[in-house]
């Protein structure tokens, strides 16, 4: 399957022979490569991968190095450090040592990276549980990470028990949240601006169009009150500042695009009133007397605010 331009596979065999850019080793903290994947990476591909890597241990479970690949077909062998030298393991050293080799692999540019199942040799953690944290975390990468230089991630599991295992999890997991990512619904906020003895309304740019109040979607890692703070800046100009939260409105068919859920919230607008972003224009309103066209369901939100203030007084 392919996220974004990258590929990701599920195949058997054995990773020391991959030709991948980079292949991962199942790594104990201190990096000394005696049996399991470690030790064959170092029969294949000589003792100085081992001597590289233990010049920059020991390190905390969860973190990655990486060195040469001696005489493998691959040009770096990144250490994910998925124990100590006790060989224990769980579910956070596991993600965090997926993760790191991610992020070191994109620092370093690499393009293509072969993964061996983390934790699951001497380690003794399960196949089942550590392929659905891998997959997981690639997804993490590949959603947070705005040009990957991955191209090609590749899980190569040794024994055919092992394979079927990641093969179902992986592609499962993976196919069910770029699905979900797809199909929404989308999250979104929208801000009931209070200035100049009235509301701040946008006329839109893109449809549905019409006026409405300013807000859009959450980005990725955003709470809804940064989002909220980030649209009206960029629509109006405005400062937010003092909100409290209206609702949420979720109604299917409040957006004729596609089911989106939106926090709202009211507050006070600071500073120079000017359209900007998507917004055609921007203007105060007396919630008397809107404008005619009002788009998604804006105009039910604001009676919702005429509503709560009414009750107040």
């Amino acid at each position: 399957m392919r996220i974004k331009d990258t590929e990701i596979l599920i195949t058997k065999g054995d990773v020391t022979e991959s030709i991948a850019e980079a292949i991962v080793n199942a790594a104990n903290n201190q990096f000394y490569m005696g049996g399991g994947v470690a030790g064959a990476i170092k029969k294949k591909g000589g003792k100085i991968i081992e001597e590289e890597a233990i010049k920059q241990g020991p390190v905390e479970p969860g973190c990655a190095v990486i060195t040469q690949a001696g005489g493998l077909k691959a040009k770096y062998v990144i250490h994910a450090a998925t124990m100590k030298m006790d060989f224990k393991t769980d579910e956070d050293i596991i993600r965090r040592a997926t993760y790191n080799t991610l992020k070191l692999a994109q620092n370093k540019k690499i393009s293509s990276i072969a993964f061996c199942a983390l934790g699951c040799g001497v380690g003794g953690f399960s196949y089942e549980t550590a392929s659905k944290i891998m997959a997981q975390e690639v997804f993490r990468y590949l959603q947070t990470t705005s040009l990957p230089t991955l191209k090609k991630i590749e899980f190569i599991l040794f024994s055919e028990g092992a394979l079927k295992i990641f093969q179902k999890n992986i592609s499962d997991y993976l196919e069910h949240i770029t699905g979900k990512l797809r199909e929404g619904p989308f999250l979104t906020v929208d801000g009931i601006v209070e200035f100049g003895g009235g509301i701040v309304m946008i006329e839109r740019m893109n449809p549905p169009l019409g006026w409405a109040l300013p807000g859009g979607f959450v980005d990725y890692g955003e709470t809804v009150e940064d989002a909220a703070r980030r649209e009206v800046k960029e629509e109006t100009n405005l400062e937010f500042s003092d909100f409290k939260m209206l609702g949420v409105y979720s109604d299917p068919k409040r957006d004729a695009r596609f089911h989106t859920v939106s926090t709202v919230f009211y507050g006070k607008g600071k500073g120079e009133l000017k359209a900007s972003s998507d917004a055609r224009n921007a203007k105060i309103y007396k919630v008397d007397s809107l404008p005619e066209k009002i788009a998604f369901d804006h105009r039910q939100i604001i009676k919702d605010y005429i509503g709560r203030a009414t009750s107040k007084k």
